[in-house]
């Protein structure tokens, strides 16, 4: 069940950057499950990729080839994670890349392979390399709405977003893709991303860009705690439009950076609203903490309650788990006499415990909604951090125990 905005935009073409969608079968025959991206000569790409010790095959393999250049090609599959699966997945994913490198007529280096879906299972190299063909006749400069559904998994609808800014009367565009529903808690990262603009940008200023609109979007996400093996995260400058971000214009730097912080927000957040099970949008906004960490672990450990977000499934007012959560927060000399917890517009803590003007009905009347947001002002600093989360459901529940069925 998704919560609050499924309309998706009007998602503008990129000049410079063409996708194909078509079915391998991987895991569903008939379903289309590979997406391919093509990338114009001259374009700049950065990427930012899982934290995970146990990353997968095409994580290492897309870390290796950006090193050696800039890509002409990527290459998406569900279905399959091809992760916990030792050398013969690596050479899968090589495999892979030559396909895609061989009918292109470049070097293996210049393709990036990205996979999800379940984990520990051989990746069916012979159905993706025999769709290839397929997926390039498919390319064309309109594709992202089929792709945003191509890399889907437990995703219950696509999630896009694109948007246009002007700059002394040219036009710059950005339009993007995300897929995830579970194992969201991207450190680096969401589990899939895909952004491109025809700004020209160069390599090292767009992978700062990326770094902190990631940073500040996909990397304040959770929904289980639980950080994916193949998280990734890429965006492409074409510069097909001629306009050219550089450092010595900080007015357009900052407004293209604002743009990337933006599309990178909606993507981000569209996980959360279609997180597996979830019936709430929650916002944990930690106020007036001594440093950036410390609001992070606030924030982090009541969405990370089992308890809390069980209390905001059945739409239980039961503050005392927030309460808990902050206290076991890891917060050193922590003063619970003089912070705040807030829900909604109902002050629930204050002085060390239940507020004085705090009433269950106030608190009920918040929980019932499907957007909550939960606010602890720790009265320590002047340092902010939001992180969105859900609830835990049934539904999420049944959803894992069943996943590979």
């Amino acid at each position: 069940m998704a919560v609050g905005p499924g309309t998706l935009p009007t998602l503008h073409p990129v000049a410079g950057f063409r996708i194909g969608t078509t079915s391998a079968g991987v895991k569903k025959p008939g379903r289309k499950d590979l997406v391919l991206m093509e990338i114009a000569e001259g374009a700049s790409t950065a990427g930012v990729f899982t934290l995970n010790q146990f990353c997968a095959a095409p994580v290492r393999i897309c870390k290796t080839h950006l090193q050696q250049g800039m890509p002409s090609y990527l290459v998406i599959n569900t279905g399959n994670a091809n992760a916990g699966t030792g050398k013969q997945g690596h050479q899968d994913a090589l495999d892979v890349c030559q396909a895609v490198a061989d009918r292109a007529g470049v070097a293996i280096q210049q393709v990036l392979p990205f996979s999800t879906g379940v984990i520990g299972e051989k990746l069916p190299t012979d159905r993706i390399i025999s769709a290839v063909p397929a997926a390039f006749d498919a390319l064309s400069d309109d594709g992202w709405l089929e792709a945003a559904s191509g890399i889907m998994t437990t995703d219950t609808r696509p999630k896009a977003y694109s948007m246009q800014l002007e700059h002394q009367g040219q036009v710059i565009t950005l339009t993007g893709i995300s897929k995830g529903a579970g194992m969201i808690k991207p450190n680096m990262a969401t589990m899939l991303a895909y952004i491109a603009t025809d700004a020209k940008v160069e390599p090292a200023l767009l992978q700062s860009l990326l770094s902190r609109a990631a940073d500040q979007s996909f990397n304040r996400i959770t929904i289980d705690g639980d950080t994916s093996t193949n998280d990734s995260c890429m965006l492409v400058a074409t510069g097909a439009s001629g306009v050219e971000v550089t450092e010595d214009n900080s007015e357009l730097l900052a407004q293209f950076g604002a743009a990337v912080d933006k599309v990178l927000l909606e993507l981000a957040q569209a996980i959360i609203r279609d997180g597996e099970g979830a019936t709430k949008f929650v916002t944990i906004r930690v106020e007036q903490a001594a440093s950036s960490e410390e609001a992070l672990k606030t924030a982090y450990a009541v969405a990370h309650s089992p308890l809390v977000k069980t209390a905001l499934f059945a739409s239980d007012p039961n503050w005392g788990r927030i309460l808990a959560a902050v206290g076991y927060a890891g917060i050193d000399n922590l003063d619970v006499d003089t912070l705040q917890i807030w829900l909604g517009e109902a002050c629930i803590v204050e002085n060390g415990g239940r507020a004085a003007s705090y009433t269950e009905a106030a608190g009920q009347a918040v929980m019932n909604r499907e957007e909550i947001t939960i606010r602890i002002i720790l009265n320590r600093g002047d340092k902010q951090e939001t992180v969105w989360t859900t609830d835990l459901s049934k539904e999420y529940v049944a959803i894992n125990a069943d996943y590979r069925s």
